[in-house]
């Protein structure tokens, strides 16, 4: 049942971003934004565990969506619910220690590839890797980004194995971020000790925006703007 709600969810966001973008009427827009309202609400109870609170409130935004379809106000497909229910799983993976455009970005394109699963770095592995404390705790990181509407389930991950989360999951494609610390052809060799053969590894290929899309940079922002008060 779960599955099945989760898959209703998807096409009618689908559906509303499809219509976000067109020229709708003055009513239409409002009915839009009204099934968007019912579409938050059906997010909010499922993740809480009620799945049927959530069938009722997506019920009612796809009813409302299919009404202003057949009286010709606005134009979409459904998507078949065997194909949404069919959606790979997609594993991503980071830091998200402060949360900005570039990580939804990152995202938003697992997410179009099919159901995001995240494995959020634990706070050790931050100092290991970046030799420094962790800015925002694990915990914290994990809830935002569990909040991520792209976002299906997110994960902390292993302290000592980075790749038990994969072997978990056991994902069907996995999407590098363009800074990851390591390469798709070296992340192929490790799963594939493993016993993981079938999993796709993609890498998005450039980042996107400027310096203020990056942790580094927004630390770096905070810093001058402290440095130019202190001085003021």
């Amino acid at each position: 049942m779960e599955e099945r709600v989760r898959a209703y969810v998807l096409n009618v966001e689908k559906a509303i971003n499809t219509l976000s973008s067109m020229s709708l009427d003055e009513e239409s827009r409002g009915i839009v934004e009204l099934a968007r309202t019912y579409l938050s609400d059906s997010k909010y109870y499922l993740e809480k565990g009620d799945v049927f609170t959530s069938l009722a409130c997506i019920a009612y935004a796809e009813g409302l969506l299919d009404a202003l379809k057949r009286l010709g106000k606005a134009s979409f497909e459904w998507e078949p619910l065997s194909k949404l229910l069919a959606r790979p799983k997609v594993l991503v993976a980071g830091a998200f220690e402060i949360l900005h455009p570039g990580h939804l970005h990152l995202l938003k394109k697992a997410w179009e590839l099919g159901r995001v699963h995240v494995v959020v770095a634990r706070d050790s592995s931050i100092r290991r890797i970046k030799g420094r404390e962790p800015v925002v705790p694990e915990q914290q990181r994990l809830e935002v980004v569990s909040a991520v509407k792209y976002v299906d389930t997110a994960v902390l991950g292993d302290e000592e194995d980075f790749l038990k989360p994969v072997e978990h999951i056991k994902p069907d494609i996995i999407l590098l971020g363009p800074d990851q610390w390591i390469t798709p052809e070296k992340l192929k060799n490790e799963i594939r000790k493993r016993g993981l053969f079938d999993i796709e590894i993609l890498k998005l290929p450039e980042r996107i925006g400027g310096e203020l899309y990056s942790t580094r940079g927004i630390i770096k922002r905070v810093c001058q703007i402290q440095r130019s008060s202190n001085i003021l």
